[in-house]
């Protein structure tokens, strides 16, 4: 069998892969505008306690949410040649239906009073510009893009894991209307962009080389991060935000079921080999940091400790 035989094959697949991610990013575009703010019914009956159980869980999801606009500046200094395909996911359907999220978050939390967290919308890290230098090189952008691909499906994995506990907080608290309208249209759009990442992790995986997969797993073991967290307020802050959807009280067991949630399809697709491995340690551990530093600022310890029996 000769060479071309070989290459004409798989660039059709390519070709029917790229396809595919294509009619997604189509799909979501007209399935799934940007919320209408005229659909949003900010009706409250307690925003008190709506504010002392869940502020620090809206502040949060506020922030990130709005920091999108940061988040396609990184994309554009980390991928300097990117597919069309993921430019337009991120620029034309991901970035507008992320930024109205941010924009209706932010008038409710105003509305109850919460501290905003101010959101960094221009400042790109000398890290992702670092790399996205390199990425001009061979085989490197490759990559990057795969870290990419990676970072998006845990973000999208603990959206939807938290907005889900605060929709059901909500219902608890009796807060339909905003339930209904704020946290139900959002958390019906985070599936779609996960559904993405996937797509497209799976595909370029399929295509890296050896040495390519092995410094893709390096790396990713080396710059996980929690979701939004920078710096260590921040990493306190998820811990918080954790805190209040009760993702954390249980201890290590509790925290090890939500790592395996956030990190299964990165475990599946890079670790499933790895015996006795249920999720990639480096989740466990950065949700643990963030539960830790948490206690940490309240003055408590992690996880607290049972109550001693007379």
């Amino acid at each position: 069998m000769s060479l071309r035989d070989v290459t004409v094959p798989r660039r059709r697949g390519r070709r029917r892969e790229d396809s595919r991610l294509a009619d997604h990013v189509d799909r979501l575009g007209e399935e799934h505008p940007p919320i209408p703010l005229g659909s949003v019914d900010y009706t409250m009956h307690n925003p008190e306690l709506l504010a002392a159980e869940f502020g620090p869980v809206l502040a949060y999801m506020t922030r990130v949410e709005l920091e999108v606009e940061r988040n396609v500046l990184e994309l554009n200094a980390l991928l300097p040649d990117p597919p069309e395909v993921d430019r337009r996911f991120y620029a034309d359907v991901w970035m507008p239906q992320e930024t109205r999220h941010g924009q209706i978050l932010d008038k409710l939390q105003q509305l109850i009073g919460v501290e905003p967290h101010v959101p960094n919308l221009s400042e790109v890290s000398f890290k992702l510009r670092f790399l996205g230098a390199l990425g001009r090189a061979r085989g490197v952008q490759d990559i990057s893009r795969m870290l990419y691909y990676l970072t998006g499906l845990a973000t999208e994995r603990s959206a939807v894991l938290a907005y889900n506990k605060l929709h059901a907080g909500l219902l608890e608290l009796g807060e339909r209307a905003i339930a209904a309208t704020v946290v139900a249209p959002i958390k019906r759009q985070e599936p779609g962009h996960f559904a993405y990442y996937q797509l497209a992790a799976q595909q370029l995986w399929d295509q890296l080389s050896g040495w390519q997969k092995w410094l893709t797993r390096e790396l990713r073991k080396r710059s996980f991060e929690v979701v939004g967290a920078y710096n260590k307020r921040q990493v306190a802050d998820f811990g918080d935000v954790m805190t209040a959807l009760k993702m954390s009280a249980g201890g290590e067991p509790e925290l090890r079921k939500y790592a395996r949630q956030v990190g299964r399809a990165e475990h599946e697709l890079m670790w499933a080999k790895s015996r006795g491995l249920k999720v990639p340690d480096y989740v466990f551990k950065a949700l643990k940091r963030a539960a830790v530093a948490a206690a940490d600022r309240r003055g408590e310890d992690w996880p607290a400790p049972e109550p001693t029996r007379s």
